[in-house]
């Protein structure tokens, strides 16, 4: 089990950036395939990147390719999210994810159901 905590939210124009950092307890953090996903207000929460254990594999929803980059600091336990060229339709409040599936830890592919650890979340707001 690993204990997730998020930061890095708050208020930022559209076409601004925001930098997530999540950051694990645990000595075991290397083992998950982890992953960010996002909840707007009224919506279901949705995958939007995850990477592999070692880093070396990364996935993303196709409305955030080219805006968005994961990437992980094992030695840190804490996994990134950069955020660029933001829309208000970005706005939503972000969780960090745990995952052990085979396929998570491999891939970076994280279903929602395969998710062994939440964080909290960290809201995220973009203005237009």
């Amino acid at each position: 089990q690993v204990e997730l905590v998020e930061s890095g939210g708050g208020l930022v124009q559209a076409g601004g950036s925001l930098r997530l950092s999540c950051v694990a307890s645990g000595r075991t953090f290397s083992s998950y395939g982890m992953a960010w996903f996002r909840q707007a207000p009224g919506q279901e929460r949705q995958f939007v990147s995850g990477i592999s254990r070692s880093g070396s594999n990364t996935y993303y929803t196709d409305s955030v390719k080219g805006r968005f980059t994961i990437s992980r600091d094992n030695a840190k336990n804490t996994v990134y999210l950069q955020m660029n060229s933001l829309k208000p339709e970005d706005t939503a409040v972000y969780y960090c994810a745990a995952s052990l599936d085979t396929i998570a830890q491999l891939t970076g592919v994280v279903a929602t159901a395969a998710v062994n650890n939440w964080g909290k979340g960290t809201l995220v707001t973009v203005s237009s």
